[in-house]
């Protein structure tokens, strides 16, 4: 059975870092396409970070020079640094695996099978 816990949201002002992170049960995170996405109340779930199986990264253009997608094989848990954060990331945040393994790292939501409960990130002006 898959199963993805995030951790690591919180509420942080304008400015701010936070460290995400999900770890993967059953089934190795170096194997899959594995995804960060958010949702804001009103929106559709969005892309923000991707890494393939050969480690390519893939980012939203609103993101881009400020959040780090990064995994760490022997602890099985995928993370996503964010830097300089401002109130438009705002979001439920949520890890997501691909359902099969591939070289792609895509930020769509239809690519990927599986996902986490999700975990808030607040951030304040």
């Amino acid at each position: 059975q898959v199963q993805l816990v995030e951790s690591g949201g919180g509420s942080v002002q304008s400015g701010g870092s936070l460290r995400l992170s999900c770890t993967l049960s059953g089934y190795n995170v170096g194997s899959y396409s594995m995804g960060w996405f958010r949702q804001a109340p009103g929106k559709e779930r969005e892309g923000v970070a991707a890494i393939s199986v050969y480690s390519i990264t893939t980012y939203a253009d609103s993101v881009k020079g400020r959040f780090t997608i990064s995994r760490d094989n022997a602890k099985n848990t995928l993370y996503l640094q964010m830097n300089s954060l401002n109130p438009e990331d705002t979001a439920m945040y949520y890890c997501a695996r691909a359902p099969k393994s591939g070289w792609f790292a895509s930020l769509l939501v239809s690519d990927y099978a599986y996902w986490g409960q999700g975990t808030q990130v607040t951030v304040s002006s």
